[in-house]
């Protein structure tokens, strides 16, 4: 099985369902967070899009969790606004519940699951560990974020300027600042790591 930070600080010998109780709290707790993240959201005068932190979360969730409980908690976290529970992006413009999906923000949600997915597996293959790999990964998985939002935005925009004017508010007004939150987010998993293998270097 392959390791996972969520792998490593978990129960030892434990039963199957104390397990599976951890990894479903871990994966509740990951949507939690993405909610939260979702309600930090500043609109912008220039876009449809707000500037919000759900994507470092999804991109640092998916690590913790690995491949499959991270896609699996943006899966879940998506089935939650669909089904209209308050969990997306506070707005008067956008619209609600499963609606917001089609709207100008539906292509960065639904690339969450696979960026998580992406930002895990290679976590699950040591990426996490490093810096500059954490980078790499957490750069992967921003990268598929861009392109989900753009591509739903082109398609939301219609033709036939849709995808250079979705670059133009998709993409330019934001990716500095998400590359800063990925520099400075990609220092989280390192740093947990340090964390938990110190006491296993004191010992030997």
């Amino acid at each position: 099985m392959p390791s996972t930070f969520l792998t490593r600080v978990a129960t030892r010998d434990n039963t199957r369902a104390l397990g599976f109780a951890e990894r479903a709290g871990a994966v509740a707790f990951m949507i939690v967070l993405t909610a939260i993240a979702a309600q930090i959201s500043v609109p912008l005068p220039f876009t449809p899009v707000p500037f919000t932190m759900q994507p470092m979360v999804v991109l640092v969730g998916g690590a913790v969790l690995g491949a499959r409980l991270g896609m699996t908690s943006q899966v879940l976290y998506l089935a939650l606004g669909i089904a209209g529970l308050p969990v997306f992006a506070a707005s008067s413009t956008l619209p609600p519940g499963a609606a917001r999906l089609i709207g100008p923000t539906g292509g960065y949600l639904l690339s969450y699951p696979i960026a998580a997915f992406a930002a895990g597996w290679l976590a699950e293959r040591g990426f996490d560990r490093r810096y500059l790999t954490s980078v790499a990964a957490m750069a992967c998985g921003l990268a598929l974020v861009f392109a989900g939002g753009v591509a739903g935005l082109a398609l939301f925009a219609g033709a036939p300027h849709g995808f250079s004017r979705a670059v133009a508010v998709g993409f330019t007004p934001f990716i500095a600042a998400d590359l800063l939150k990925l520099l400075v987010a990609a220092g989280a998993m390192p740093a947990l790591w340090s964390l938990v293998d110190r006491p296993n270097s004191s010992r030997n």
